[in-house]
């Protein structure tokens, strides 16, 4: 049985996309991409739920600002090459 949105109870969401609020000191991991074994597949910037990758020069870029360090970018890459380094603070 579908709920109504009436039926559904209030949920701490943000009412703007994760670009607009920079999240980027939450993290407690940084991915970071070894350029030299990326083959540009772009399933880093397909995967990532935050919009913190873009891609430049056919290659992957994160920005730090809004990366949250979930890991789906590393566990998704077929070539493993994006490492989850502990975040220095």
């Amino acid at each position: 049985m579908t709920k109504s949105y009436e039926e559904i109870p209030l949920t701490p969401i943000s009412d703007s996309p994760s670009t607009m609020n920079m999240t980027g000191l939450w993290r407690a991991f940084r991915p970071v991409v070894d350029i030299s074994r990326c083959k540009k597949c772009t399933l880093c910037w397909k995967f990532c739920p935050d919009t913190s990758i873009y891609i430049e020069d056919e290659f992957p870029v994160i920005d730090y600002d809004f990366c949250k360090g979930c890991g789906l970018c590393a566990e998704e890459c077929p070539f493993k090459c994006i490492a989850m380094v502990e975040e220095v603070k």
